[in-house]
């Protein structure tokens, strides 16, 4: 795929979606924009790789997702915390479905610490198994049970907060 016109169409037409995975694992827009600009290099380079089944804006997606999770590991960000088994909070929300509430979580997700973040976005968001997660992260299944448990009493106790305002 080195035809200049095919890459900018592609890009043009999956950058602001693609863009949207990378802000959830970001901590600004210009660490979102790097992930962006270094997935869709590893697209282009590595486009015969699509072997045509399942999605291409999912094997994209894929691909920024792992894009995010590699430049953490190589900014040696820890994603580790100290186990608490006993931690089981779920996330209770009243925002509504509007695009509003939407960005408005997603801001909230965004102050989340890294670890917390990267987890919570995994599961809650890409549905990758606690498993799965391990593997890319590198740490064990229960620091990852853990990690989103913690993520989720941290989310709670923000949303609370919003809510006596």
């Amino acid at each position: 795929m080195q035809n200049r016109k095919a890459q900018s169409q592609l890009y043009h037409y999956f950058s602001k979606k693609m863009h949207l995975v990378c802000m959830r694992y970001a901590h600004t827009t210009l660490e979102a924009d790097d992930i962006l600009q270094n997935g869709f290099v590893k697209v282009f380079t590595k486009h015969h790789l699509f072997d045509g089944t399942g999605s291409l804006e999912g094997w994209i997606k894929r691909i920024m997702i792992n894009t995010a999770i590699e430049i953490h590991r190589k900014n040696k960000l820890n994603h580790a915390e100290v186990l608490n088994e006993s931690q089981h909070i779920t996330l209770v929300s009243q925002l509504g479905a509007d695009q509003t509430a939407y960005k408005d979580l997603l801001a909230i997700i965004q102050t989340l610490p890294t670890g917390y973040r990267t987890i919570f976005n995994l599961y809650a968001i890409e549905g990758y198994t606690h498993k799965e997660i391990a593997e890319l992260l590198e740490i064990s299944e229960g620091n990852s049970k853990s990690q989103l448990s913690r993520a989720r009493q941290w989310l709670q106790q923000k949303l609370i907060k919003l809510e006596r305002r």
